[in-house]
């Protein structure tokens, strides 16, 4: 496993953003772990969150110009993601969008860095989608271009109809290749060679992979 995923899975765990039980999902599906990026709260935390991310990014060999954060989550995710291609002496503008329009002070619904160029998203995971395509609107509007999204888990799991997940679904959608620090064959990896995971996990976590696994 390289470095980046290693580092990735050790902080989430000890910083219980990764968790083994029992978890019932807005799906419905009881899943065996689950991933909270909330969980996240330190200076530390998010300074090696960014690194994770940022070199995943560098692995998967991507061009980009800028980053945007969707509401609410990517917003502290694309700051740290930032902050670490900045110490890396690459200095990339940032944007972000809110949930609602602001009617006073500077108004509207985007704050930061103007929107332009190629455009890399910033997210945790992707369910539905939602977000990420409404950063695409909000990009097109801009004149701007969706060059990648990057989010920290690939559940690799298939959504309520069709076979694949909703990650591949939005890149094919999208005819962007979609980046993930982890994927959930990673975590399962994690969970059979730690011993601080309950030894029940791994194979609780194979037959969930097993029954709701996504085509690649």
């Amino acid at each position: 496993m390289v470095a980046y995923k290693r580092s990735f899975l050790e902080i989430a765990f000890t910083a219980n953003a990764l968790g083994f039980g029992k978890f019932t999902l807005k799906s419905g599906r009881v899943s065996p772990y689950f991933f909270n990026a909330s969980a996240f709260s330190s200076g530390c935390q998010m300074q090696a969150l960014g690194r994770c991310y940022r070199d995943a990014i560098l692995d998967a060999g991507i061009s980009f110009d800028s980053l945007f954060g969707p509401a609410y989550k990517g917003i502290p995710l694309a700051t740290a993601v930032g902050l670490a291609f900045a110490e890396m002496d690459q200095d990339y503008p940032v944007s972000f969008n809110r949930k609602e329009i602001k009617d006073h002070g500077e108004g509207g619904l985007l704050f930061g860095a103007p929107i332009s160029g190629r455009v890399l998203v910033i997210d945790d995971v992707v369910t539905a989608g939602t977000a990420i395509r409404e950063s695409v609107q909000l990009i097109d509007d801009a004149g701007a271009q969706l060059s990648a999204f990057c989010v920290a888990v690939d559940r690799q799991e298939r959504g309520q109809s069709g076979s694949r997940s909703a990650l591949m679904e939005l890149s094919q959608k999208l005819a962007v290749t979609p980046i993930s620090i982890v994927t959930l064959d990673d975590i399962l990896f994690f969970a059979k060679n730690d011993p601080r995971v309950p030894a029940d996990s791994a194979p609780k976590i194979a037959a969930y992979r097993a029954q709701y696994g996504a085509l690649s």
